[in-house]
């Protein structure tokens, strides 16, 4: 699944009249670079949100050919982040594990050696994750299972029982995860709400893995990373 859905404000003005999938990067947008970065690991079943000029976005895939089976989750009445987009999803994600991420990552990490990570270790959630810099850190204890959080600009923090930041390892989330579908029988919340609240919470009962790695990755979330991007992405 691509979350596409959002409002991309950081990326304005671009986004005062098109959505952030379609900001482009060497005269790719993100959403074809991502559609082919899955299907280059041989992903065959895409699941993408819409809110913010979805209709762009269906008259993009309308017109281009993949080499892939492309859904849409509609999200134009109201836009539910990245945990109300996975309940409004449920319906086309199946019974398998599926991997979810931002539009707005380009990276060239590994995908194969991150899902065969998972399918050996059978987390409920596994989260790409790796040691740069970021305003908000996820943390980990020696096993890396998921132990905490903290928004390092405002000091707000949440940590299981047992754990800080003296004992845990702080590494930021890469925007990609790998997540079994028994999650949907364990999210509490409804409408619109983040992902990670639901993490946050789960990581108390249930095995959420970090998976490290030292693949090149950019959030293009602002017109500067755009420039960014180019250097790496042709």
């Amino acid at each position: 699944m691509l979350f596409a859905a959002g409002l991309g404000t950081r990326l304005k003005p671009f986004t005062n009249s098109h959505p952030k999938a379609l900001a482009l990067v060497n005269g790719k947008t993100l959403l074809e670079r991502n559609i082919l970065y899955l299907t280059s690991f041989g992903i065959k079943e895409i699941i993408i949100n819409i809110h913010h000029f979805g209709e762009q976005i269906r008259n993009f895939l309308d017109n281009t050919n993949f080499d892939c089976e492309i859904s849409i989750s509609d999200e134009s009445g109201e836009i539910l982040e990245t945990g109300g987009g996975l309940l409004k999803a449920r319906p086309l994600l199946g019974e398998e594990p599926f991997v979810a991420m931002n539009v707005d990552i380009l990276t060239d990490l590994d995908l194969h050696s991150f899902i065969s990570s998972h399918q050996k270790k059978n987390p409920l959630v596994s989260l790409a994750v790796s040691n740069r810099e970021s305003s908000r850190k996820l943390f980990f204890n020696k096993e890396y299972q998921l132990a905490g959080w903290k928004n390092i600009t405002t000091n707000e923090a949440v940590f299981i029982p047992s754990y800080s930041e003296s004992n845990t390892k702080p590494l930021a989330f890469s925007g990609i995860h790998i997540i079994n579908p028994e999650i949907f029988s364990r999210i509490k919340q409804k409408g619109k709400f983040s992902i990670m609240k639901t993490y946050m919470e789960l990581m108390k009962t249930e095995k959420i893995l970090g998976y490290e790695h030292s693949a090149y990755l950019i959030d293009v979330g602002k017109p500067e990373s755009i420039q960014k991007a180019e250097k790496h992405f042709s």
